[in-house]
């Protein structure tokens, strides 16, 4: 193979693959229909002409037929009238008429074969122009579908999945701190309210303790012998001291608050 053959097998490889690729597989299937349709169109014409010049084929036929017919006649009766030259010039017109009526029936015939032949593939034409129209909707429909499909991949493609989960697993993350630290929240609210009934519980054991003590230091304080006293002394020593006084001020002022 040479090099100019080469070259040319690539431009035309390549020319039909830039023709395929731009191929519309819906207008390829209209304009095909719209072939059928001028095809069809061209078709009725030759079935009409082919119909009409079986017509006057026909016509003619039937006109070489019946003057055939009638020199027949005419010969019959020149001889019924005796006269035999008259009768032969007759029966030379009818041969001639009956040649061209024969003739006539033979292409009769055959344009009679033609125009059935042409009658039945205009019917073919018409049905295969209906089933391509049929075939061109459903074509159509299956196209828009797959195009349907294909925007769809193209967009689930776009769509970054992984991407798309890291976002609610953060947000999730998120979400499920917020509920820890309201739980954290409520237990150290809890805990603060226990806390501060276990200093008031604490606080009055140490309160009872300071009483004990206060008593503790007043008695060791007090003399030993009350008898030794001199009388006004003893009925002051009945009498309860100040910081006595105090104390029990204080321990009622402690129960009217517990109250």
């Amino acid at each position: 193979m040479g090099l100019l053959d080469r070259i040319g097998m690539v431009a035309r490889s390549n020319l039909n693959a830039l023709v395929t690729a731009s191929e519309d597989p819906e207008k390829i299937l209209e304009q095909t229909i719209i072939d059928m349709q001028e095809d069809l169109v061209q078709l009725r014409q030759a079935v009409a002409q082919s119909m009409a010049a079986l017509k006057r084929q026909e016509q003619q036929h039937n006109q070489a037929q019946s003057q055939a017919n009638e020199w027949e006649r005419r010969a019959m009766l020149a001889l019924q009238k005796g006269d035999e030259n008259l009768a032969r010039e007759a029966l030379a017109r009818k041969k001639t008429h009956a040649d061209s009526a024969a003739v006539l029936k033979t292409a009769l015939d055959s344009q009679t074969g033609q125009v059935d032949t042409l009658k039945r593939n205009l019917i073919t034409l018409e049905g295969k122009i209906s089933e391509a129209k049929t075939k061109k909707e459903m074509l159509k429909a299956r196209l828009q579908s797959a195009k349907a499909q294909e925007n769809l991949n193209n967009m689930l493609g776009k769509v970054n999945t992984n991407s798309a989960s890291a976002t609610f697993e953060r947000m999730e993350e998120r979400v499920l701190m917020a509920e820890a630290k309201a739980g954290a929240s409520a237990e150290l609210g809890m805990d603060n309210l226990e806390s501060q009934f276990a200093q008031l519980e604490s606080g009055s054991g140490v309160d009872d303790e300071l009483m004990a003590l206060k008593a503790k230091m007043l008695s060791a304080a007090a003399p030993p012998q009350a008898a030794a006293l001199p009388p006004s002394d003893r009925s002051s020593a009945n009498q309860p001291s100040v910081g006595q006084a105090i104390d029990a001020e204080l321990e009622a002022l402690r129960r009217q608050m517990g109250s």
